[in-house]
């Protein structure tokens, strides 16, 4: 009887199998690298805004208080965006006929909110809550980059739980302290930073801390100052194995 079969097609056969094994490997690994690219994530890309709205302007060159357009980030869960009358307590008085401010005048004039295209979200399930950070002494540029240097703001951070559950273990290496302003709250500390920054720039007088904070950099003690981070923690009243608790952010 002759062969059905050529001796090739043992190759054949193997390599479909391995194919077909590896093929749900690949398309995982696929997935995942198109989910954490900026593509998906939006990471580093400036979105575009009814009003070209320059953060490094304002927050930088001119020194406005974080808290002056973002009212509630020290007692709610949201930050809170700015009011046109906000906008328009300057802008009334200066660029007053500037065409890139036309939406902030008419939004004034029809009483209707500016629509701005929200830059960081979190999933319906998740609950974040800005106060309770800030009020710990989480610095803004810990989860938002370095604002005060962007013309155009973007997403600096994934948000990806990984990421939120690294300070959740060890929240102590991400909170800001002035130990030369010792009588400050750690709220108050946090937003002090950027009046430190607006009289010394070059960051002559700032630690390391200080300056990758500012920078952008995510704020991590060095390893000689992980027992101290953990005292800080504690000092703060935070309760590191509630945080570890699933319903601390998911209904």
């Amino acid at each position: 009887m002759s062969q059905l079969f050529k001796p090739s097609a043992n190759s054949i056969a193997k390599i479909s199998l391995l194919a077909f094994a590896g093929t749900p490997v690949l398309a995982i690994l696929i997935g995942s690298t198109i989910s954490r690219s900026s593509a998906n994530t939006r990471v580093g890309l400036a979105l575009e805004q009814p009003i070209p709205f320059c953060h490094q302007h304002h927050a930088w060159e001119l020194g406005i208080d974080c808290r002056y357009c973002h009212t509630s980030v020290e007692n709610a869960a949201q930050a809170g965006l700015p009011q046109t009358e906000t906008c328009m307590s300057c802008h009334s008085v200066i660029w007053t006929n500037s065409p890139l401010l036309e939406p902030v005048r008419e939004s004034y004039a029809s009483n209707k909110p500016i629509k701005w295209t929200k830059l960081n979200k979190v999933p319906e399930f998740v609950y974040f809550n800005h106060a309770a950070h800030v009020n710990k002494g989480i610095s803004c540029n810990q989860c938002h980059g370095a604002v005060q240097h962007m013309p155009m703001t973007y997403k600096a951070r994934t948000f990806f739980m990984k990421w939120c559950l690294e300070c959740h273990r060890d929240p102590g290496k991400y909170m800001f302290t002035d130990k030369k302003n010792p009588q400050l709250s750690p709220r108050e500390q946090v937003f002090n930073l950027y009046t430190k920054y607006q009289a010394d720039p070059k960051m002559v007088n700032m630690n390391e801390v200080e300056k990758k904070l500012l920078s952008g950099e995510e704020q991590k003690l060095p390893a000689n100052m992980v027992k101290e981070g953990q005292e800080l923690a504690n000092d703060r009243g935070t309760q590191t194995k509630q945080l570890m608790d699933c319903s601390v952010c998911h209904y």
